[in-house]
């Protein structure tokens, strides 16, 4: 998606902000964003980095004197858009689906605060999952889409399409999520996501299949002689991108991947699989798995990093044949690189990251943020609406 300046001229309230990640094009179709909250300081910290002049008030929305500085702040501006994307670790497929958790209830904060601002548009996102997790509401157990639309269907129209994957948007990633596009009532418009039609999936081959092979680097540095050029090839990343640096791995790791396919998961090799005293380990199928070149990405979770996580493995090359297993090795035994991370989560390629923010901030917070490119398609349907209104 091409993005060309449009002006819908809307103020924007952000909750949950992370760092910004959702509201990354909101600039480019005149959508403003006065305030913010994040819990998290460092990640408050980021988004003032990335949006200087967005008034961000960090702190616990729970915590009554931050939800209603959150609420008296906004009184000064005619806010247009509250867009809120609540933590989802309660009921992710990643996270522990806890139905106890009580991050599940802070969508109930983003709703009261919409029920006393009432702007005239609403993005709310989470996971899938959402549709089948339940909360507290007077007393009973209900699910929150129906906790939702008791809440606000009086007063605003629900989009139908809730349900939408970033790769049927043109974004190289896997992503399903659950999302509304509320619209108050007297717009008299439904806020949708545009319609696919053949929209071409952009797969990892399209979109990183271009760059130059990374080796890792080995924590074990006794076993790094065995990639003899790992420098040539990081300086070559580096001259793409700074952010397109080696991971770190250990050899062990390292190993079971260079004898892994692309589309595959370590634990289906003969020889060069996980194990533990030479003993094979027990893991989910999808772990120590790498990425199919003929797919978008996988979704893109916090950890990123870690080899043993829910396929997060580059797609390697095969770079020595052979009858055996032994014998075939594959490059790039290694996690995706931020730069990669940022390519397949349609976030600038210049993004620009602060150089205080280590690897392990940036990746939770790429992690969790939905890809943008997702919204700015939203709001271009929106701008498409309005005009024809």
């Amino acid at each position: 998606m091409q993005l060309h300046s449009k002006n819908l001229n809307l103020q924007a309230l952000s909750l949950f902000s992370n760092v910004g990640i959702a509201e990354t094009y909101f600039s480019s179709f005149g959508v403003e964003v006065v305030i913010a909250n994040e819990l998290v300081e460092k990640r408050a910290e980021f988004y003032s980095h990335l949006y200087p002049n967005t008034n961000m008030i960090c702190g616990d929305i729970t915590d009554k004197n931050i939800y209603n500085r959150i609420l008296n702040e906004a009184s000064k501006f005619s806010i247009d858009v509250i867009v809120a994307t609540p933590p989802c670790q309660g009921m992710s497929n990643a996270g522990k689906k806890n139905p106890h958790d009580p991050r599940n209830n802070l969508i109930t904060y983003a709703i009261d605060l919409i029920n006393e601002i009432k702007p005239r548009f609403v993005i709310l996102e989470n996971v899938p999952m959402q549709m089948h997790t339940k909360i507290n509401y007077n007393g009973e157990q209900v699910l929150i889409p129906e906790y939702i639309y008791t809440e606000l269907s009086s007063s605003y129209n629900f989009n139908t399409n809730q349900v939408v994957n970033t790769m049927d948007f043109g974004i190289p990633q896997s992503r399903q999520r659950y999302i509304y596009l509320l619209s108050r009532k007297d717009t008299n418009i439904i806020w949708e996501f545009p319609k696919i039609e053949n929209n071409k999936i952009i797969t990892l081959r399209d979109a990183i299949g271009n760059l130059p092979s990374i080796d890792p680097l080995l924590r074990d540095k006794d076993e790094r002689w065995r990639f003899p050029k790992f420098a040539e090839k990081a300086k070559l990343g580096r001259e793409i991108s700074k952010w397109h640096y080696p991971p770190t791995h250990s050899w062990r790791q390292v190993q079971w991947m260079l004898h892994t396919p692309s589309g595959k998961s370590a634990f289906t090799n003969e020889i060069y699989y996980p194990k533990k005293d030479n003993r094979r380990i027990k893991g989910a199928p999808r772990t120590y798995m790498r990425m199919d070149w003929d797919k978008p990405a996988t979704t893109v979770l916090q950890n990123s990093g870690v080899i043993s996580t829910f396929s997060t493995v580059h797609p390697g090359r095969l770079i020595s044949s052979g009858k055996t297993e032994h014998e075939r090795l594959y490059s790039d035994p290694r996690t995706l690189t931020i730069y990669e991370l940022l390519i397949v989560s349609s976030l600038p390629s210049n993004w620009d990251i602060p150089e205080w923010a280590n690897e392990t901030l940036i990746r939770k917070v790429i992690g969790e943020g939905i890809p943008p490119m997702l919204l700015a398609h939203a709001l271009e349907n929106l701008y498409k609406i309005l005009k024809n209104v």
